[in-house]
């Protein structure tokens, strides 16, 4: 729609100012489309939505201001710091729920809630991006054959053309809270096509779920609107427990990012502060003789005070973490490893490659395989550094250790019994036993799978 400015009120407050595009910009029927967009966003006043500050849909080029969050998309919190505990998760899902509860009040549908529109701050989640909610009861400029939303986390009723209501939002939220708790949507990955068949025909997959507290979700994800849980229900199942100590009603009780799991919470910036500046050297004074001393009185120890420490934010708390190296060098050597060796002489002189006819073809393909396995698990390394490497990238490369190895071994010993010693092997074979250790040993250096502790 168009690109997003940190700006600033004169009074120095932040605001995220949405810019319109020039070329939508130019098209009146953009601009009613627009100006009625900023109407119905106006009425939005929830404490987990972004309020809009000020906007100008005549303007030139037409722009709306929001209130600044400053936090992390849930998208990227998941992708560098990994899935969330299921506290964690009803605790989003509870703010989440209330932000619901404030658009539906306004007579909204959002129609696209999704993680990269969840911002996460240290007081909780915030909705954003209201540049497609429309008033529920007004369709009339949406295009014939448009389909409004983002695959994987679209309700049913959007991809088949029935009537979009506030149950809408439900499928997508029981959506985004699955993505929070697995770090994948309920239905999987793949081309918008393929994630929208599921929708509507497949059940979603929800078996990493953690159980149990989440079983909410589930309804949520109901292909039937109506057996879909209504806003209010899902606010009273997911609120939070006041402590059981209790409190008086004039103390504040502040939860200063309790709520997340440790990593977000110290990625993000309001919950550290800056390291304090070094305190310049006082010169030293010209000191008078000192006068005769009295007798002294007798000293009275008296215990140190220990000093706490300053919260000093890291440079780098913003930056998504590198690759797992435990999980990603062992993988880059068996590979290299695998390839080297389709072109060393591998036994009686003879390599790999050259001489497939001759009965190598097996360890071209084992090769290939498990080399194929390596570079899919160094994707899924590269895309999220520090969540668990997907199931059956994990289960295939096993395998194709497996065979690797248990093929590498029946040369051995037929080679052995044949000629009764192994000088016939050539640096080729060895290589290639040196990457069945390595695939080995790669298997236990992926990511953990288990999920971080509750803070």
């Amino acid at each position: 729609m168009g690109r997003v400015y940190l700006g600033h009120s004169p009074g120095g407050r932040l605001v995220a100012v949405k810019v319109v595009r020039p070329d939508l910009a130019e098209d009146p029927g953009f601009r009613r489309r627009f100006a009625r967009e900023v109407a119905a966003a106006r009425k939005v006043n929830g404490f987990f939505t972004a309020a809009v500050v000020d906007a100008d849909p005549d303007g030139s080029p037409p722009w709306l201001a929001t209130a600044y969050v400053p936090g992390l998309p849930l998208d990227k919190a998941v992708a560098a710091h990994g899935p969330w505990p299921a506290e964690s998760v009803r605790a989003l899902g509870a703010g989440l729920a209330e932000a619901l509860e404030a658009i539906h009040a306004a007579g909204l549908v959002h129609r696209d809630l999704k993680p990269s529109n969840v911002l996460i701050a240290p007081d909780g989640p915030r909705v954003v991006d209201f540049g497609i909610s429309m008033a529920a009861e007004a369709t009339a400029l949406t295009s014939t054959g448009m389909v409004v939303g983002t695959p994987g986390f679209m309700a049913p009723e959007q991809l088949t053309g029935k009537p979009v209501t506030p149950a809408t939002d439900v499928f997508a939220l029981g959506a985004v809270l699955a993505y929070a708790a697995t770090g994948v949507g309920p239905f999987g990955t793949g081309s918008a096509h393929a994630l929208n068949f599921r929708i509507v025909y497949e059940e979603p997959d929800l078996a990493e779920l953690p159980s149990p507290g989440l079983e909410i979700v589930s309804r949520c994800l109901a292909k039937d609107p109506t057996r879909r849980p209504a806003v209010a229900e899902l606010v009273e199942e997911l609120a939070l427990v006041p402590p059981a100590d209790g409190y008086t009603p004039t103390e504040i009780v502040p939860r200063t990012a309790t709520w997340l799991p440790d990593p977000v919470a110290h990625a993000l910036p309001a919950t550290g502060t800056a390291p304090t500046p070094p305190t310049p050297p006082v010169p030293p004074q010209p000191v008078a003789a000192p006068p005769v001393p009295a007798p002294a009185p007798v000293p009275v120890p008296v215990p140190a005070q220990p000093v706490a420490a300053p919260i000093v934010m890291p440079a780098n708390a913003f930056a998504p973490p590198p690759a797992h190296h435990r999980a990603v060098l062992p993988l880059w050597t068996a590979l290299v490893a695998l390839a080297v060796a389709m072109f060393l002489p591998f036994y009686e002189g003879l390599n790999i490659v050259t001489y497939l006819e001759r009965g190598y073809w097996p360890f071209a393909v084992v090769a290939v395989l498990s080399a194929g396995t390596c570079a899919a698990a160094l994707t899924a390394l590269r895309r999220a550094p520090v969540a668990p490497v997907p199931r059956w990238i994990r289960w295939l490369h096993m395998l194709t250790t497996a065979l690797s190895t248990a093929l590498f071994a029946v040369i051995v010993i037929a080679t052995y019994h044949s000629v009764g010693d192994l000088a016939s092997l050539g640096p080729g074979a060895w290589i290639f036993a040196f990457g069945c250790a390595v695939l080995i040993y790669s298997l236990f250096r992926f990511p953990t799978s288990r999920r971080p502790p509750a803070p």
